[in-house]
């Protein structure tokens, strides 16, 4: 009997919002645990395709903390913390997508 794999591409989506509760929808694209805490690369989803083509295609990296037991996600504000994610994001991915480095 052949098995079949009907598993097809599951993209993790999430919705977040901003302080004036515009919300953004985001496909994580990976997730790093380091000594520091715990990281999220995501691109913006649009659901408009010419928005998708105006997108610079940047990660977005936040940080995710913990507060009574629910999860939340913030921008990482310490330049050197960001560079050091970043550049294990990078390192990452760079094998699954095309990553234009402009350093």
């Amino acid at each position: 009997m052949e098995e079949q794999n009907n598993r097809g591409y599951d993209p993790d989506i999430i919705t977040l919002s901003d302080d004036d509760g515009k919300e953004y929808t985001f496909e994580v694209l990976d997730a790093i645990e380091s000594d520091t805490g715990r990281y999220l690369a995501m691109l913006p989803v649009y659901d408009d395709p010419k928005k998708m083509l105006d997108d610079s295609g940047e990660l977005v990296i936040v940080k995710v903390g913990e507060e009574n037991g629910e999860e939340y996600y913030f921008e990482i504000e310490d330049d050197d913390e960001y560079e050091t994610i970043a550049d294990a994001f990078v390192d990452r991915l760079e094998d699954f997508f095309e990553i234009d480095d402009q350093d």
